[in-house]
């Protein structure tokens, strides 16, 4: 038995014995892992932009890394929370701003080109993972069939005419 398990709960609780299957699909454990890479990744980019440009000969450039590593975080916990839609999209323009900004070191006189090019090849990778994952969520959480409008219903079971006065006429019946 699980030590935490055992804290939290009272021994009245009753226990779990057997699991069923889980809602969480396999989309939304691929959001949550791009989530917490998204995260990870933007730590590495806050507090190692020197080592991140100068290993792809892109020095002064540390305050853009530095910023692009809060987008990841901020992206990341979008991911992980229940709009990950939203962070999925947030990913996949941040991929862009990625690849923009490593094409921009991709020029004749980087002695680094070929880290380069191997970060962009990553990053294309994960924006693939990206847009997959964006497409599943999507998929997912969204409406199927018939949107109901309810906009011609009041909410009184006898309709709005008849309930009109019913409260003064209930409190006429009480008082007196």
């Amino acid at each position: 038995m699980n030590l935490l398990s055992t804290l939290k709960r009272s021994k009245s609780d009753p226990k779990v014995l057997e699991k069923g299957p889980s809602s969480f699909s396999s989309s939304d454990r691929l959001a949550r892992n791009l989530g917490w890479f998204s995260i990870g990744l933007g730590l590495v980019e806050l507090f190692g932009a020197h080592r991140i440009t100068r290993a792809l000969g892109m020095e002064g450039q540390e305050v853009m890394v530095r910023s692009y590593g809060l987008r990841e975080i901020g992206s990341g916990m979008m991911t992980l929370s229940v709009d990950k839609e939203v962070g999925l999209a947030s990913r996949i323009a941040g991929d862009g701003l990625d690849i923009v900004a490593l094409g921009s070191a991709m020029h004749p006189d980087n002695p680094k080109q070929d880290n380069v090019a191997i970060a962009l090849v990553m990053v294309a990778g994960v924006t693939l993972l990206d847009f997959i994952a964006a497409g599943a969520a999507t998929g997912r959480h969204m409406r199927r069939g018939e949107v109901k409008d309810f906009g011609d219903r009041s909410g009184f079971p006898k309709g709005v005419s008849a309930s009109r006065g019913l409260a003064k006429e209930k409190a006429k019946a009480l008082m007196g």
